[in-house]
């Protein structure tokens, strides 16, 4: 080993355990306060063990601290969700047939579930709802383009959007349900779960499935909406400002 480098690489230890250290504290501070506007630099070093001097050293103030912890959550989280993303809907449709989880779908929740006291405290009450967003708008960015593949025309627009929030909100409130629930059930038995339960339909759960067709829906959906715009337009301006 290169003498001249030992310095650097025990900076780097040192480094990283101070910013682990920092990120503990953290969980522990929102699980005591459950309030995230109630941490302090002078009390996540305390509970660290460390200086405010070593805080610092890495971070401009608690906002920049909490944003950094969040980007770092969400870069782990966007690479499992990629993974998820990039089977294509016959391998799912093998593994719902299995009762087997979808590909990657338990690497994702074993992480969220080794670090569930920094991202259960983000997610729960006290935590940041900012979080939860961009942890929504980062699923719905992988996923999108992924699911338009091989959609008929007619089924996007409007349907689609509203159909892909409906899923991404679904399923990221499974996960807060998760946590809530103190994380009891496997990493496994949630990703099989999560697997199935955008396929399942009200009416499944009462023996009365129902068939939607949903590209003439979609086209439907499309043409009720080409009418209402091209019947707007054809009032004059000022009429259609009197009533406002």
């Amino acid at each position: 080993m290169d003498i001249e480098t030992q310095p650097e690489r025990k900076c780097d230890r040192r480094s990283l355990r101070s910013q682990r250290l920092l990120r503990r504290a953290l969980a522990e501070e929102l699980a005591e306060s459950g309030d995230l506007a109630r941490v302090t630099v002078a009390g996540l070093t305390e509970r660290a063990g460390l200086t405010r001097r070593t805080f610092y050293s890495h971070y401009r103030d608690i906002p920049d601290f909490i944003e950094r912890v969040e980007e770092s959550v969400l870069d782990e989280v966007r690479t499992h969700i990629d993974a998820i993303a990039a089977a294509h809907l016959e391998d799912l449709y093998a593994h719902i047939d299995a009762a087997e989880p979808a590909s990657g779908s338990v690497e994702l929740l074993t992480y969220l579930k080794d670090n569930g006291e920094l991202i259960g405290a983000l997610l729960g009450p006290g935590g940041d709802p900012a979080f939860i967003e961009k942890l929504l708008v980062l699923a719905r960015g992988v996923v999108s383009e992924r699911m338009q593949t091989g959609i008929f025309p007619d089924a996007l627009g409007t349907f689609f959007d509203y159909y892909l929030s409906s899923v991404i909100a679904s399923e990221v409130g499974i996960v807060q349900r998760w946590f809530s629930n103190g994380l009891v059930e496997s990493p496994e038995t949630m990703a099989r779960i999560m697997t199935v339960v955008a396929f399942v339909r009200p009416g499944d759960l009462y023996g009365k499935p129902i068939d939607i067709n949903v590209p003439a829906y979609g086209l439907k959906l499309m043409s009720m909406k080409a009418a209402a715009h091209t019947t707007e337009s054809d009032i004059p301006a000022s009429e259609r400002t009197e009533g406002n």
